[in-house]
């Protein structure tokens, strides 16, 4: 198969442009841009989820979902142990860097899979974290 036979057929795939986008966006704002890739993932998702074909709209559901609770993961117990043990106490930072580099890292490996997902055209239901149909 040549490889203009093989983006023709990935072209055929309804919403899967829109669905790859989604995932970036969600690695966007755990990587590169947070805030930011969150901003426009819930612009995207308010402006095509309703409309768009049903692996698109599955794909932004998700990575909507999974956004939401990756900053709930990430911030709230955060906040919490530096508030307990304190800024300049090593014990906060022992039980700290470990948390968060774990969830961070997992998220990470979510938003792969859901990438590579999105990629083939496929729908994908983050675990624990995706929205629940």
């Amino acid at each position: 198969m040549l490889h203009s036979e093989v983006e023709h057929k990935h072209a055929d795939i309804p919403g899967q442009r829109l669905a790859t986008t989604a995932e970036l966006l969600f690695l966007l704002n755990l990587l590169l841009a947070p805030g930011i890739a969150f901003v426009v993932l819930l612009v995207l998702y308010r402006r095509h989820a309703k409309t768009a074909p049903a692996l698109a709209s599955d794909h932004l559901r998700q990575t909507l979902s999974a956004s939401i609770w990756a900053g709930i993961l990430l911030i709230v117990p955060t906040a919490v142990i530096i508030t307990l043990g304190g800024i300049n106490s090593s014990t906060t930072w022992i039980i700290l860097i470990p948390y968060f580099t774990t969830c961070h890292a997992a998220l990470i490996l979510l938003g792969v899979f859901g990438l590579t997902k999105a990629m083939a055209g496929k729908t994908w239901r983050y675990p624990l974290i995706g929205w629940k149909t």
